[in-house]
C-alpha cells in the first residue's frame, strides 16, 4: 500500500516538471523543472496536494474549514482554529508511513541519515501577480522523528491570519487552495551565494558573475558581508576577474543547539581566503549557462556548496528565476571601451533606495556647510541628509550614505528627484576618498572604484517633463487609463512641478512644505517674528505653494502643515533660540503638538495666514491643507480653532485632512472622522509606531522587522478605510507601501480606499496596476 501510495501522493523531485503546480505548488514544480533538464538540486521528495487533500477528508475537516472561513471572526480567529484543527488530528496511517518511507529511500540515496528542509509550496503560489512570498511556513534542519508533525504545521500554515487576508486581496477563495510540501536534504552549506548570467553593474551579457561567502547564502543575500567575487567569461568558461573581500561573519547550523548561529571571522583566517575554488566556480558557471539557455533570458541565480560531500557533487543550485532589472532595459548601457574587468573593485555596500546607476566625481562632505564647490554631475558622499541638503542632492548624479534605511530623509528625496541613492553603507565617507571616480550601482547597493559606466547614456523618451512630439498635453493624458481609485502625486520642491506636468496625476497628494522653509525660507519662523519680518515667511511659503497650485489648477493640492523635528527646526537661521534639545526627536514636539503650545502658536499662525493668502488674495482654491503627526482628539481640535481664528474654516472648495500615522488615530477614528474631512495614512510613521520598530535602523530592517505589508499594519488600514467610509470621510495614502510593494496597493483597492499619493518615478506604474486591479475586481463580479 505504501508503494501504491507514492504513486499518487508521494513524488520524487525529479518527476515534476513547470507545469504541474496543482500537484506539486509552485516551488516544487519549479525544482522538478531545474531537474528535468539535468540541473543538480539537493535531493528530495513532494508530498503532493493530493495527500494534503487525503489528510483533510480522511479527517473530515473540510465543512469545519470552510465554516470557519465563511464566519464573522477576523482572520486571526479564523486562522488559530483552523491550524488547531489540523494539528490535532493524525495524519492516515497508510500516508504516514508512506512519507518515512520516502525519507528512508533520500537518506539510501545520500548513504546517511540526514536533516531535511520542510518547504511549503502552495498550489496558489506561482499565479500570475501573486507571489505568496513568506506567507507560508518552512522548516530548516528537520530530523525524521520530527518530520510528520513538521508536515502537518506547514499544513497548517496554509491558513496563516496574514495568508489568508493576502488570499482575500487577490480574489482567491481560501477553502480552495491545497498544499503540497517540498521535503529536500539540508544542503550544509560550507559557502553559498548568488550569480549574475549579466554583469549586473554593467547588463553585459557576456559575462557570470558569482558572489560567494562562507556559510549558509543569508549573509550575501541579505547584504551583511562584502562577498568574494568571480567573474568569468561565457564564450571561454575562462575566469577573468577575481576578487577576495573581508568577509566578517557566517552563518551556520549548530548541531548540539539544533539553530543556526553567527560565527564573527573579523580575526579568522577564513575571513581573508577566498570561499569558492576555480572549479566549483567553473562548475556553477557551466549549470548557468544551461539555466539560461532554457529559460531563454538571464538569470538570477542562488547556489551552495555541500560540505559533506565531494565535487561536484557537492554543487547545487537552490533557486533560479529571471534576472528583473537589465532584462527590462530597452536600452543596454556601454561599457568604456578599456573595460571594466581588469581594475573593477567594490568599494561599499549598502540598501539600494533609489535605483539606478551613475558615474562621476566622488564628493566626501560631512557638513552641508562645506558645499560651496559641489558641482552638477558630482556625487554626494555624507553620513546622512536633512532637509539643508536638498540644494546639493538636486544637482547630484548619485547619493551615498553612512546611515539610514529606505524610508529615510534621502531615501525618499532621491526617489522624488529620480537620483539614483544608496544608504546605509556604514563606512561610504571613510572608504571613498573624495575626489576619486566612482560608479554607484544604486540597483544593486554597490559602489564601484572607477567609471564603468558612461556619464551620458541616452534614456528611452519618457512623457515627463516635456511633450511627445505631436501630441498635445491632453491626448497624452487621455492615452493612460482611467481609474475610480484617484492617483496623487507626492511634492516636497516646487520648482520641479514642470518635469512633471505630464504625468497621469489627479492632483497633489502630499505638499511637503518643509522645502520651501529650509532651502527659500531659509529663517526660523519664531527669528523672524522677532526681528520683525514676519511677512517674508509669509509671502515666499504663499508664493512656493502658488506655483504648484497654479500649475495644476484645478486639480487639488493637499498642503501639509511644517513636521520639522526640533533638530531640524534648530539648523535653521536663529532656530538655537527656539528649539530644546531631545533624545528622540522622532516622537517628539512635532507636528499638532508644535501648533498648539504657546511658544510655536505665533509660527503657526504664519504658515495659515500663507495658506490664506494663496486662497483668497491669489484665488487658488485649489489648495487645502492636512495636519501631520496627530496623537489626539483634543490637540487638533485646538488647532483647527487656531486656524479658524486665522480666517480659514471647512467648506465645500476647503478640505481639511489628516495624517493617519500615529495608531490612536485608527483607534479614534470614528471621532477624528467627525473633525475632518479626510485621512491619509502615512505608512512608514504607521509601521514604526505600530510595530515599535525605528524605521530608520538598517540593523532591524535587514531582519524583517521593519515591514509595511505586516498583518497589523494592513489591518489597522483596514479598519480606518471602513470606519472612515462610514462617517463620510475619505482616505489616501502617501507613505511609500503601495509604491513597493504591488500586493499592498492591490490590498487598498479592495478595501476601498480614495486615493493613492506616490512618489513621482511610480505615477504612471501605479495608475496602469491600480487600473489592472479594479478591472480584476469588476471581472471577478461579474463571473459570480
Amino acid at each position: 500500500m505504501v508503494e501504491e501510495l507514492k504513486g499518487e501522493y508521494i513524488l520524487d523531485i525529479s518527476q515534476l516538471r513547470k507545469d504541474m503546480i496543482e500537484l506539486a505548488g509552485g516551488k516544487g514544480a519549479n525544482l522538478g523543472e531545474l531537474v528535468s533538464f539535468d540541473i543538480r538540486v539537493p535531493p528530495g521528495f513532494v508530498i503532493t496536494s493530493k495527500a494534503y487533500s487525503y489528510f483533510i477528508k480522511y479527517n473530515g475537516l473540510d465543512d469545519k474549514i470552510r465554516s470557519l472561513l465563511n464566519s464573522n471572526e477576523d482572520s486571526l480567529q479564523i486562522s488559530n482554529k483552523i491550524k488547531e484543527l489540523i494539528l490535532s488530528h493524525p495524519l492516515p496511517k497508510d500516508l504516514e508511513d508512506s512519507i518515512l518511507s520516502s525519507y528512508d529511500n533520500l537518506t539510501k540515496k545520500i548513504g546517511k541519515e540526514v536533516l531535511v528542509a520542510v518547504r511549503s509550496s502552495a498550489t496558489a503560489e506561482d499565479i500570475e501577480n501573486a507571489s505568496f512570498a513568506g506567507q507560508q511556513d518552512t522548516y530548516l534542519n528537520v530530523s525524521k522523528s520530527e518530520l510528520i508533525s513538521k508536515v502537518k504545521e506547514v499544513w497548517a500554515s496554509l491558513f496563516n491570519d496574514r495568508a489568508i487576508e493576502y488570499r482575500k486581496s487577490k480574489g482567491i477563495d481560501s477553502a480552495t487552495v491545497e498544499m503540497a510540501v517540498v521535503v529536500q536534504k539540508m544542503v550544509n552549506s560550507r559557502s553559498a551565494g548568488v550569480m549574475f548570467t549579466l554583469h549586473p553593474a554593467t547588463g553585459d551579457r557576456n559575462y557570470i558573475v558569482i558572489e560567494a561567502s562562507w556559510g549558509l547564502g543569508e549573509t550575501v543575500v541579505g547584504g551583511r558581508v562584502t562577498p568574494d567575487e568571480i567573474v568569468i567569461e561565457k564564450s571561454s568558461l575562462k575566469i577573468t576577474e577575481k576578487r577576495v573581500s573581508h568577509k566578517v561573519l557566517k552563518i551556520v547550523y549548530n548541531q548540539s543547539k539544533k539553530e543556526n548561529e553567527e560565527i564573527d571571522l573579523t580575526n579568522s583566517q577564513e575571513a581573508e581566503q577566498i570561499s569558492i575554488s576555480d572549479e566549483e566556480a567553473i562548475e556553477l558557471a557551466k549549470l548557468a549557462l544551461k539555466i539560461e539557455e532554457h529559460y531563454k533570458r538571464p538569470m538570477d541565480i542562488e547556489w551552495a556548496i555541500d560540505a559533506d560531500l565531494k565535487f561536484p557533487d557537492n554543487v547545487f543550485i537552490v533557486q533560479a528565476r529571471p534576472e528583473t532589472y537589465w532584462s527590462f532595459k530597452n536600452k543596454e548601457v556601454k561599457t568604456e571601451k578599456k573595460g571594466i574587468s581588469e581594475e573593477r573593485k567594490v568599494l561599499v555596500r549598502g540598501l539600494s533606495a533609489s535605483p539606478g546607476i551613475a558615474s562621476g566625481v566622488a564628493r566626501v562632505i560631512l557638513d552641508v556647510k562645506d558645499s560651496n564647490n559641489f558641482k552638477k554631475g558630482d556625487i554626494l558622499i555624507t553620513r546622512m541628509t536633512d532637509p539643508d541638503w536638498v540644494p546639493v542632492m538636486k544637482i547630484a548624479s548619485a547619493i551615498v550614505t553612512d546611515e539610514g534605511g529606505i524610508t529615510s530623509h534621502a531615501a525618499i528625496v532621491s526617489r522624488e528627484l529620480g537620483i539614483p541613492a544608496i544608504v546605509g553603507t556604514k563606512e561610504g565617507t571613510k572608504v571613498i576618498k573624495d575626489g576619486e571616480e566612482i560608479t554607484v550601482d544604486a540597483t544593486r547597493g554597490i559602489v564601484y572604484e572607477g567609471k564603468i559606466v558612461e556619464e551620458a547614456v541616452e534614456q528611452p523618451k519618457q512623457a515627463v517633463g516635456g511633450q511627445v512630439q505631436g501630441l498635445s498635453r491632453d491626448v497624452l493624458l487621455s492615452l493612460y487609463p482611467v481609474t475610480a481609485t484617484k492617483i496623487y502625486m507626492n511634492l516636497g520642491q516646487p520648482d520641479i512641478i514642470d518635469k512633471y506636468l505630464d504625468l497621469p496625476f489627479d492632483g497633489i497628494g502630499l505638499m511637503r512644505i518643509e522645502f520651501i522653509v529650509s532651502e527659500w525660507i531659509k529663517y526660523h519662523p519664531l527669528y523672524l517674528i522677532k526681528i520683525g519680518k514676519p511677512e517674508e515667511f509669509v509671502n515666499k511659503l504663499a508664493e512656493g505653494i502658488s506655483k504648484v497650485a497654479t500649475a495644476i489648477y484645478p486639480r487639488p493640492v493637499v498642503v501639509r502643515f511644517s513636521d520639522f523635528k526640533t533638530n531640524e527646526y534648530k539648523r535653521l537661521i536663529g532656530g538655537e533660540e527656539f528649539e530644546p534639545e531631545e533624545r528622540n526627536p522622532m516622537i517628539g514636539w512635532r507636528g499638532v503638538s508644535r501648533y498648539i503650545s504657546s511658544q510655536y502658536e505665533p509660527a503657526f499662525r504664519l504658515e495659515v495666514k500663507a495658506i490664506m493668502k494663496v486662497r483668497e488674495e491669489m484665488g487658488l482654491k485649489n489648495v487645502w491643507v492636512m495636519f501631520p503627526f496627530v496623537r489626539t482628539e483634543w490637540e487638533l481640535k485646538k488647532a483647527i480653532k487656531i486656524m479658524e481664528d486665522e480666517g480659514l474654516e471647512r467648506v465645500h472648495d476647503f478640505k481639511v485632512w489628516i495624517m493617519a500615522e500615529v495608531p490612536s488615530v485608527i483607534t479614534l477614528a470614528d471621532r477624528f472622522a467627525k473633525l475632518i474631512d479626510g485621512f491619509s495614512i502615512g505608512s512608514n510613521d504607521l509601521a514604526q509606531l505600530t510595530l515599535g520598530v525605528d524605521r530608520d535602523s538598517e540593523l532591524l530592517g535587514r531582519m524583517g522587522y521593519y515591514d509595511e505589508r505586516d498583518p497589523a499594519v494592513l489591518r489597522s488600514m483596514k479598519k480606518l478605510i471602513r470606519t472612515a467610509h462610514k462617517y463620510g470621510a475619505t482616505v489616501s495614502i502617501c507613505g511609500q507601501a503601495p509604491s513597493v510593494y504591488p500586493e499592498v496597493a492591490e490590498f487598498l483597492v479592495r478595501e476601498g480606499i480614495d486615493s493613492m499619493s506616490v512618489n513621482p518615478d511610480v505615477v504612471i506604474s501605479t495608475r496602469r496596476s491600480v487600473a489592472s486591479i479594479e478591472q480584476k475586481i469588476m471581472l471577478q463580479k461579474l463571473r459570480k
